[in-house]
């Protein structure tokens, strides 16, 4: 699955841990995250997209698209 999340967070300024502390997962957990090495659960997606004032859609695209 793609995601801007790298970019977003780049906007904001924070560091992988920063991020991950206000959405309360772990710094390796965001790296997955970024790289593509892991999916969100949809909690966590939706969390996501509270914190950027986004929507899922605009974060999180299938590969295939």
């Amino acid at each position: 699955m793609k995601n801007i999340l790298r970019e977003l967070r780049a906007e904001q300024g924070w560091s992988q841990q920063a991020l991950g502390e206000r959405l309360d997962v772990s710094r390796q957990t965001i790296n997955a995250l970024e790289t593509g090495k892991y999916d969100p659960s949809i909690r966590l997606a939706f969390k996501i997209a509270r914190l950027f004032d986004k929507s899922v859609e605009e974060i999180f695209s299938d590969e295939g698209e």
